[in-house]
């Protein structure tokens, strides 16, 4: 049974509520943290990311934040903002950003349901696949830029077509 089959009558199903049915079915780890938000922990193969999902009412937008730690040396910031420029060039959908007070490199997105248009199951579980598989893909350079010594575009070399992981 396809994940949209279990919602025949999603006509007034939250889409946090779908979120949350998929993390139940993938078995994530997650918290409702408000009836419009919702945080959990996906792992990785380079590591366990944590992805928050927010129904925004105001402006008829699920907004996704898939964050994990990262403390690059100072020295090395201009290297890894010169890597996020590279990265969101490669990036079609969603966008990185480091956030240097808590230490967190993001990647962000935001689907927009305006007109009253509802998100699919499929819809909701592609855009939490393509965050963690983004965050897969680019990871090793970010990496490689942050304690590796090398260059943004050589650190980008290792980001193949195809992430190595799985969400």
């Amino acid at each position: 049974m396809s994940l949209s089959e279990q919602y025949i009558e999603a006509e007034d199903l939250h889409p946090i509520d779908i979120v949350e049915h998929l993390a139940e079915h993938r078995d994530w780890d997650f918290d409702r943290i408000a009836d419009d938000q919702i945080a959990m922990a996906v792992e990785g193969q380079w590591r366990t990311y944590s992805i928050t999902l927010a129904w925004s009412g105001y402006d008829e937008t699920l907004r996704l934040i898939c964050t994990f730690e990262m403390e690059p040396p100072q020295e090395r910031m201009p290297e890894v903002y010169e890597i996020l420029n590279r990265t969101n060039d490669m990036c079609w959908a969603g966008a990185f950003t480091y956030w240097s007070e808590q230490h967190l490199m993001v990647y962000r997105y935001g689907l927009v349901l305006s007109g009253g248009m509802i998100a699919n199951p499929e819809q909701i579980d592609t855009l939490i696949n393509a965050a963690v598989l983004s965050a897969e893909r680019f990871y090793p350079a970010f990496q490689l830029v942050a304690w590796g010594d090398k260059s943004p575009k050589a650190a980008l070399e290792v980001a193949i077509a195809e992430a190595y992981g799985h969400a």
